[in-house]
């Protein structure tokens, strides 16, 4: 890539994605710096070849262009450093979209975004792509950087984006997009729900396919500002050119030859996992995806017969004396956590953490009926049980402090004693886990051993559970 020949590139922070453009960049030619707070991250990065530089607030003199990590905020001194001498600042998914136009066949990009849901929708979109038959892969906040899936020349990508890479992209233009839905999240970041709302829409500047969720008013409203072909999805009988639910069928009017009267069948309830309506919304969305890329109804089917949910996602950890333990670690904000509570008719609900400035009250409001207790810890535990007192007052409430030796098994024993036969003792925190925990994760891991832990002792650890 010429334009990367000999130019003086910063990359600001060295985690996954900063180490991935480092190399993509230095592979290219570029002149690369990489700098970052912490030296140790840093050091990890010494056998790509580049120069590092820990702490730096402004750019070096001469830098011709700086590389950013998602999570950087445009208030950083680097970054305000680099605006104000005029050098342009882009984050890895701008550099990936960049360095993929100059490819002899550009991969395909299918991006996905959301508040919710988008880590399940493209590892659907992915297996149906793949069931397909297409050189596919899932990338982006998924875990493996785009700018690696471009480099290895997959046909097709499975994109996931964060309002943080959307936030620092220019050029983006894919072929089909979705918004899944949007609520109050990372409003420290971005300042508020306005703008939170801007980075989410830009993904849908320049698509083909405008893929939107007709529950979803935020989803509709953006989707309404852009011209591509209009796809909406939804969990009820679909109109033309949407997909939605008959009965227990996932059906297609959307991509038929005559979408007033054909339908066509994709899959039913039981083939989607895991169950419940948030997840089943996630389906369709992908296969609206997945169908703008000319996939056939059957391997729509078989993508999703062999996707397999990914961790610390409403995944049932055990049962004991007729109570189950549900680990929805990665419901990190109120959104996905009122998906995974409206699963269930009876709740024990472990709740906590950090809200990033995100209101609880509308969710405590909706499921305050299937509250059996909560259990609550972490930073933000207090704004919680406020809004549990304000509309859920009946409702038994355990805090577990600090103090705790073990929080999370004295919360998961906490959930227990509250518990009745049939109930769920469900972990779906609504906030993040960094308060405590390395991510969300460390968080699940710790929710299951303690649950295991628990049910060993309750048979005699035997090991049954």
């Amino acid at each position: 890539m010429t334009e990367l020949n000999g130019r003086r590139v910063l990359v600001a922070g060295a985690g996954v994605t900063g180490r991935s453009a480092a190399a993509a960049l230095k592979r290219l030619g570029a002149d690369v710096t990489v700098t970052d707070a912490n030296a140790e991250r840093l050091d990890e990065l010494a056998d790509i070849g580049v120069a590092l530089v820990p702490g730096l607030s402004a750019p070096p003199e001469g830098t011709d262009l700086v590389v950013t990590s998602p999570g950087w905020r445009p208030t950083s001194p680097l970054l305000v450093a680099a605006a104000e001498r005029g050098v342009e600042v882009i984050g890895e998914v701008e550099l990936a979209w960049r360095i993929g136009q100059t490819l002899p066949q550009p991969p395909v990009w299918l991006a996905v975004t959301g508040t919710n849901g988008k880590t399940t929708t493209v590892g659907m979109l992915e297996s149906m792509l793949k069931a397909h038959g297409a050189n596919a892969v899932a990338c982006g906040n998924v875990g493996l950087p785009v700018i690696d899936a471009v480099l290895a020349g997959h046909e097709v990508l499975a994109v996931e984006l964060s309002s943080f890479q959307l936030h620092w992209q220019s050029s983006l233009r894919v072929h089909a997009g979705a918004v899944l839905n949007l609520a109050e999240d990372h409003l420290d970041w971005h300042g508020s729900m306005d703008a939170y709302a801007h980075d989410k829409g830009k993904i849908y500047t320049g698509a083909k396919f405008v893929v939107r969720n007709t529950a979803d008013e935020w989803s509709e409203r953006l989707a309404a500002e852009h011209d591509g072909t209009q796809i909406g999805f939804r969990l009820d009988t679909p109109q033309p050119g949407e997909l939605g639910v008959v009965e227990d069928l996932l059906i297609d009017r959307a991509y038929t030859e005559n979408p007033q009267a054909n339908a066509v069948e994709l899959a039913t309830l039981a083939d989607v996992r895991p169950s419940g309506p948030h997840n089943v919304a996630n389906a369709l969305a992908a296969a609206a995806l997945a169908r703008a890329y000319g996939v056939s109804t059957e391997a729509v089917l078989a993508g999703l017969k062999a996707f397999v949910p990914g961790a610390h996602r409403a995944v049932p950890v055990g049962e004991g004396a007729g109570i189950s333990y549900v680990n929805d670690s990665k419901a990190t904000n109120p959104h996905a956590a009122a998906g995974s509570l409206r699963a269930f008719d009876s709740v024990v609900w472990i709740a906590g953490g950090q809200l990033k400035g995100a209101s609880i009250d509308a969710l405590v409001r909706e499921v305050a009926d299937k509250l059996r207790g909560a259990v609550l810890l972490g930073a933000d535990a207090e704004v919680i049980s406020v809004a549990l007192a304000r509309h859920a007052p009946d409702v038994r409430v355990r805090h577990v402090g600090p103090g705790d030796d073990e929080p999370m098994i004295a919360a998961v024993r906490a959930a227990r004693a509250m518990a009745r036969p049939g109930d769920v003792v469900l972990l779906a925190p609504a906030a993040a886990s960094l308060d405590m925990y390395r991510d969300y994760a460390h968080r699940g891991e710790a929710f299951t051993e303690a649950v295991l832990g628990l049910l060993r002792e309750d048979h005699g650890d035997t090991g049954a559970v």
